[in-house]
């Protein structure tokens, strides 16, 4: 499903509503995301959850996500109706999310039987619907951008505006967790501010994702000969492909460096450095504002393959600094945790949008090296 019909219509650019309609559609996606990442493991360890089904539970969720994408994206490229999946995804996530964070046990309801196991698998099953249907949203979103024009520039506008709503989806998150968990409460009380947080934001993703459909159209796609899509998406080309493998680690190194300023430092504020239930928040927010800004500075400069492999190493450098500094930071210092926050987030910032540089600009290469191939 590749080709876009009526394309004199399409080539002409978007306008703002339209690019801040489909930039808004990936917000719940977005905020479930960065509540999954940073509170996942201080939720399920104030239930009292063992360590090991905390990891078993964040492995299954990442395996079912991996899976669920390439399912997602064969579907759609068969079916289309980016929007109906999108909306189908978007059900699951606020499902599945929900009520995994508000412990509702189904099976537990069905069976008749509530013990620790029978619990389990409740949380499996709903971990399992939300990254499927987290996985349907995010492949759809992407997809979209394609099919609704083909002016390079609306192009661009509108996966900016996506990552703009990115940054802004975490700092919800952190901003409304600041004053949700910026009080002494009991331990009781700390399970229903988790609880609250998550129908908070879910509501506000909800809200985002009606004006993405309101604001967004259905592309209206032409379908092209499973010939002509076999021979110019053949998977095989590219998984012989030296310089796939070579950006693919670039990019995927990134992430998990990124993702541990999610994961981790909220869990290590907390435990190994005993600051305020308030920090948990202030964190993690303080970085992805910080990465905000950075990026959009970025944007100002002209970029070349010296200068994004340039940045990228300076974050890289800065990163394993404080990596080494949070380590070795005495918890009656612990207040320049605050300071190395900015740094973390001035580092995530540059690795991110470098990664992503390299990764077009070693697309441009790929592209070159594929037309030469279709030739010979």
């Amino acid at each position: 499903m590749t080709g876009i019909s009526g394309e004199d219509d399409e080539k002409k650019p978007l306008g703002r509503w339209t690019v801040l309609a489909y930039g808004v559609g990936h917000t719940l996606n977005d905020i479930t995301s960065t509540y999954w990442n940073t509170y996942l493991l201080l939720y399920l360890t104030s239930i009292g959850m063992p360590p090991r089904q905390v990891a078993a539970l964040a492995i299954t969720g990442q395996f079912t996500d991996a899976t669920m994408t390439i399912i997602a994206g064969e579907l759609i490229d068969r079916f289309g109706h980016f929007k109906i999946w999108h909306a189908v995804g978007t059900v699951l996530v606020a499902v599945g999310f929900s009520s995994f964070y508000w412990g509702v046990c189904i099976p537990c309801k069905i069976i008749g039987i509530d013990t620790p196991l029978v619990q389990m698998i409740g949380y499996y099953m709903f971990n399992i619907l939300f990254s499927g249907g987290w996985s349907c949203t995010q492949v759809s979103h992407m997809a979209l951008v394609n099919g609704i024009t083909l002016d390079q520039t609306s192009r661009v506008a509108c996966v900016s505006s996506r990552n703009a709503f990115t940054m802004v989806s975490s700092l919800i998150v952190y901003g409304i967790g600041f004053f949700i968990f910026n009080s002494s409460v009991s331990q009781v009380d700390i399970k229903e501010q988790y609880r609250l947080l998550a129908a908070t934001t879910v509501l506000i993703g909800c809200c985002f994702v009606i004006i993405f459909h309101l604001g967004t159209q259905e592309p209206r796609v032409k379908q092209l000969s499973r010939k002509t899509i076999t021979h110019g998406s053949s998977w095989k080309r590219w998984l012989k492909n030296g310089l796939y493998y070579r950006v693919a680690s670039i990019y995927v190194l990134t992430r998990v460096v990124t993702n541990i300023s999610q994961v981790f430092l909220a869990l290590y504020v907390i435990s190994d450095l005993h600051m305020g239930q308030s920090s948990k928040a202030l964190v993690p927010g303080i970085i992805y504002l910080c990465s905000f800004i950075t990026s959009i500075m970025l944007q100002e400069l002209e970029w070349s393959s010296h200068r994004l492999k340039a940045i990228f190493s300076v974050g890289g450098l800065l990163w394993l600094f404080c990596g080494a500094v949070a380590l070795s930071l005495p918890i009656n210092m612990n207040v320049f945790m605050y300071i190395l926050s900015i740094v973390i987030g001035i580092a995530s910032a540059f690795m991110m949008v470098t990664s992503v540089g390299m990764e077009m600009d070693g697309g441009e290469v790929s592209f070159h090296v594929k037309q030469m191939c279709n030739q010979e």
